[in-house]
């Protein structure tokens, strides 16, 4: 049985796309896009927050290249937003989180601030006016305050003046990055950002990663040493889990391939360990958290020997190994990953699809039961634009060049 690259699985994947792109439009408030709850309404205690916003100008900049009605109208929503309020006039970059009476949350971010850079690129394919001049605001923020040209990697975060940065350094945002560094090389053709994100990802997962059995650290000191105890407390965080998060080993997987194609395109060789690495990683990820505890489902996070440490399934890893197993079937053309996405979307649409509320339940139980320990409601649509979009598209350029360019139209056989 086929479904990948047929018209009748795309035309499902469509379906789905504008159920969730109606879902994430409520999410549009004076100030950005707030935190959405299980039923499409804003929990407007949660605050407007620098992520959700930028996130869902990428979403909309997606959708709009994809011809949505609507769509564009909320690319000037979120680039308003991340000039208005969020936007920190006197020091520079973005605060974290505000609501209507002021600021929430005045630090400056690197995970967020990425996710800016993304949105922003994201945008400037829509034609929007002002998105370019908030691409290049962006990125004067990252080389100037998180890119840091001695490490070769990101910095974590600053204080609101940019005066005081933690010692910590993240796996998360620097993931992040590679998958925004990749988009601003689509849209700026500047060869300098896909030398950044191979650094990035050599690093943390061919030189590390790679010797720990693909249980990928997220956790560092000041000197890139890994913190292997961090958060061991607080094992459930949503940021900055205690452990290895392993829906992050499909994710790496996943831009890897993306980097690949990248560089093939530029008619050069990539590397050989790109793809290794990445079906290693994806094959550790069943190995240590596919149905490891009698029920389906992908668990949060496991420990240095693979002991599962959360065994809650969220919806994101999820939706990031159907995305990783697309990408591997492509580059090799080999059905276990084709009969993979089949089964993890069968999975998906047993358990994880809401169609009676709206989008995905972001996290369910041991026995794939709805619950919330670790996700109040369901904040935003971002990974799940892209579980439904990338399937549809070559894996490079990115999503919103891609749609842009009109690829979206055309691959579907």
């Amino acid at each position: 049985m086929k479904w990948l690259n047929t018209l009748s699985h795309n035309r499902w994947l469509d379906q789905e796309t504008d159920r969730i792109l109606d879902f994430g439009k409520n999410a549009a408030v004076p100030t950005g896009f707030g935190w959405l709850g299980n039923n499409g309404q804003v929990l407007s205690d949660m605050g407007t927050h620098l992520w959700i916003t930028a996130r869902m100008l990428h979403v909309y900049s997606v959708a709009a290249g994809m011809g949505r009605p609507g769509a564009y109208s909320l690319v000037e929503h979120g680039i308003r937003a991340l000039n208005g309020s969020l936007r920190d006039r006197r020091y520079g970059g973005w605060y974290a989180c505000v609501n209507d009476e002021g600021v929430i949350d005045s630090s400056k971010q690197g995970y967020q601030h990425l996710f800016v850079l993304l949105g922003a690129a994201s945008s400037v394919t829509t034609g929007h006016p002002e998105a370019r001049k908030l691409l290049d605001d962006a990125i004067e923020i990252i080389e100037a305050r998180f890119w840091s040209e001695q490490e070769q990697m990101c910095l974590e975060s600053w204080d609101e003046a940019f005066v005081k940065t933690e010692d910590y350094r993240g796996g998360n945002a620097n993931m992040h990055a590679v998958e925004t560094f990749l988009i601003v090389y689509d849209v700026t053709h500047d060869r300098k950002w896909l030398d950044r994100a191979l650094h990035i990802t050599s690093r943390i997962i061919h030189d590390i990663a790679r010797k720990d059995e693909y249980r990928v650290n997220e956790h560092f000191d000041a000197n890139w040493n890994p913190l292997r105890d961090y958060n061991k407390d607080n094992p459930a965080h949503p940021f900055r889990a205690y452990g290895s998060t392993t829906g992050h080993w499909v994710e790496w997987g996943r831009l890897m391939l993306h980097l690949h194609a990248a560089l093939e395109a530029r008619f050069e060789t990539p590397p050989t360990w790109l793809l290794e690495d990445a079906s290693g990683l994806f094959h550790a990820t069943i190995r240590d958290a596919w149905a490891i505890d009698g029920a389906d489902g992908l668990i949060y996070s496991v420990d240095w020997d693979g002991t599962p440490i959360v065994r809650e399934r969220m919806h994101w890893p999820m939706i990031e190994a159907i995305g990783c197993a697309y990408a591997l079937y492509t580059v090799t053309g080999d059905k276990q990953y084709e009969a993979w996405y089949q089964k993890w979307w069968d999975y998906c649409t047993n358990y994880l699809i809401d169609y009676k509320n709206g989008s995905w339940w972001p996290e369910l139980n041991t026995r794939n039961e709805v619950e919330a320990k670790v996700w109040n409601g369901k904040p935003d649509i971002y990974h799940l634009l892209t579980c439904l979009v990338l399937p549809r598209l070559p894996l490079t350029p990115g999503l919103a060049p891609a749609v842009a360019a009109g690829l979206l139209d055309c691959y579907a056989k």
